[in-house]
């Protein structure tokens, strides 16, 4: 297995250190974090897809103009999914599986550009992408996206909104779902509270356990950050992405307890599990530093490293 951590969809905010913790300018950098997986038996696998090529190409009406305007999409189509894979030397076709944690428009943007793949997603995240109840279900959920729905493959949960609920468990999280057509490795992790499906997934890789944690948190310091000398969990976050991360919310409550449990997963000493999230953008290059064996992702993150600078079509990714 071979793990590339890969922007597909950054943004640029004004509002600089209030919405990412860490730009020293006007305008804020926001990741969108998705994986490429390369396995020896089951193809590509991929979590979450990013903003896509027809997004970048013919953004409207894909994209909801409010949000677009607010987050200022790099509308640059050698950032897409595909074009990514691409300079990785991989094809759509390569694509045979796409997992997702919700299907908002920043991460289900890409879908229609691998028309082969299953897509993997919670029950509850695919009937209220269906029904799109609401001024905020319209907004979120975009069918233009999607391509053909056929190939979707939803899962039951049976997590309540304070996290209760059956079936298996990993390291203490309930109604985990193992994903037809792949191995174990792979987990769809219940975490309802942003959308209604919306969902961590757990991957085992070469060098241990990680969890994509999508927008259950937004910014590491919500999950990461503790009181001088290692103390206590502090979580904090900038208040401009805080004030988005609240108006986005299916459900204030569920999101809050389950941010809570990936806060605990995220602080235990004793857990080997690594635990980050989409739009952080400190996450983002720890991870990509650490997949190309280039430091420890913990520290980096804790020192607050700065994003890197715009590049080339290349840049943005990191693999392990």
């Amino acid at each position: 297995m071979r793990i590339h951590h890969l922007d597909c969809g950054p943004f640029r905010p004004l509002g600089g250190r209030l919405m990412d913790g860490v730009s020293p300018g006007a305008v804020g950098r926001l990741t969108c974090h998705c994986l490429a997986i390369e396995t020896d038996r089951h193809g590509v696998v991929l979590v979450d897809t990013g903003l896509g090529l027809g997004d970048m190409r013919h953004p409207f009406p894909r994209l909801p103009w409010w949000n677009a305007a607010l987050l200022r999409p790099l509308l640059d189509p050698e950032r897409s999914m595909l074009r990514r894979l691409k300079h990785l030397g991989l094809a759509a076709a390569d694509v045979r599986h796409v997992v997702m944690t919700h299907l908002d428009f920043d991460h289900a943007g890409g879908l229609a550009d691998f028309p082969e793949a299953r897509v993997h997603l919670t029950a509850p995240e695919a009937e209220a992408a269906r029904a799109r109840r609401g001024l905020l279900g319209r907004i979120r959920y975009r069918p233009a996206q999607w391509g053909d729905t056929e190939r979707w493959h939803p899962y039951e949960t049976r997590l309540g909104r304070r996290g209760r609920g059956s079936g298996e468990t990993w390291f203490g999280f309930r109604d985990v779902r193992a994903l037809e057509g792949l191995p174990p490795d792979l987990l769809l992790v219940p975490l309802p509270g942003h959308s209604a499906g919306h969902a961590g997934v757990a991957i085992q890789g070469p060098r241990g356990w990680m969890l994509h944690a999508g927008d259950s948190y937004f910014n590491r310091d919500e999950v990461h950050r503790r009181r001088r000398g290692g103390g206590a969990p502090a979580p904090s976050c900038p208040p401009g992405i805080a004030a988005y991360e609240r108006l986005m919310a299916w459900d204030q409550r569920a999101r809050r307890t389950n941010q809570a449990r990936v806060r605990t997963l995220a602080q235990d000493p004793l857990s080997p599990v690594l635990v980050f999230c989409t739009h952080d953008p400190v996450e983002f290059v720890a991870m990509a530093a650490w997949s190309e064996g280039r430091g420890a992702p913990g520290a980096a993150a804790a020192a607050g490293a700065a994003p890197q600078p715009e590049g080339g079509s290349r840049r943005g990714s990191g693999s392990s």
